[in-house]
């Protein structure tokens, strides 16, 4: 997850639903409410740990933090120096893994899961080609950021830090953490943990009364955004971050034939055929581990 959410097109999100732990995740952090609170307060530690599924919540959070110690590391290095093969690395993983994750959760479609899933990739689709545009960097403004960047975070196929880019907010809120702006940091940390726990609580509510439409939805957003990860793109649009380096803001994808002529670099088409062929190998790879683990237990 961690490593994930470094793709825009990809996100924390997409990793948990494709692995098969998205609802677990939901429902943890759902139980983290005035009942969980009070036995926190009344220092009953193992009746809290147990009813917020302590355990599963700590793995999670320290696979992320992992990540991003050491795999989200080379992804970025990756995305920097070789985004061809990373975007085709990533999204062979997508295009593969999608279908299966219907397979295994939705056993019978009926009109309102195919309605549900056709529009939710035309949505995304269509926000996948947002351009970035300013908005006012006010108090309200830093928690609504907040908010709607924990929000995302459970949205498969987008990134918050998509979100903040296209909002163009993403600068000022890397230039306040690289700074330790305790104001603007607090009110956005505020903002993302109202998100976050405010869309936990939708989404397992959802999951309980309308559990097929609701994953053809998440599979549909996240296939709509596959746009974001499409390998061959041309930058539009930089911003500048924390270090003063210009990074990609604003792209647009073409065709691989159309790449040289485009950007005067190599499309390296072999090298991403051979990138996705190993994604299309991971997801099998996993789906028979997986198959094999039900039979066993």
């Amino acid at each position: 997850m961690g490593a994930a959410e470094v793709i825009p097109g990809v996100s924390g999100s997409t990793a948990a639903l494709l692995t098969g732990i998205y609802e677990e995740l939901i429902s943890s952090l759902n139980s983290i409410n005035r009942e969980s609170i009070k036995l926190l307060v009344n220092k009953k530690f193992n009746e809290f740990w147990k009813l917020i599924n302590g355990n599963f919540l700590l793995t999670v959070l320290a696979g992320i933090l992992t990540s991003f110690l050491t795999i989200a590391r080379v992804i970025l290095y990756g995305l920097k120096h070789n985004p061809i093969l990373i975007g085709a690395f990533f999204f062979s993983l997508i295009i593969m893994a999608a279908p299966l994750v219907m397979r295994e959760e939705i056993k019978k479609w009926d009109s309102v899961a195919i309605i549900g899933f056709l529009a939710a990739i035309i949505i995304a689709y269509a926000l996948s080609f947002l351009p970035p545009f300013q908005t006012p960097r006010s108090l309200w403004m830093l928690f609504f950021m907040g908010s709607l960047a924990g929000a995302i975070a459970f949205i498969p196929g987008i990134s918050f830090t998509f979100i903040l880019i296209a909002l163009g907010q993403f600068g000022f809120l890397t230039s306040a953490f690289a700074e330790f702006n305790i104001t603007v940091i607090l009110i956005f940390a505020t903002g993302f943990v109202s998100g976050l726990i405010g869309v936990s609580k939708l989404l397992s509510r959802f999951f309980t009364k309308f559990r097929r439409v609701t994953i053809a939805i998440l599979t549909g957003v996240m296939l709509g955004f596959l746009n974001k990860v499409w390998p061959w793109r041309e930058v539009l649009e930089f911003v500048t971050n924390r270090k003063g380096e210009q990074v990609p803001a604003f792209d647009r994808s073409i065709l691989p034939w159309n790449y040289f002529e485009t950007t005067g670099k190599d499309p390296q088409l072999f090298q991403a055929i051979l990138m996705m062929a190993l994604g299309v190998f991971i997801v099998i790879l996993i789906e028979k581990i997986a198959s094999r683990r039900k039979t066993t237990f």
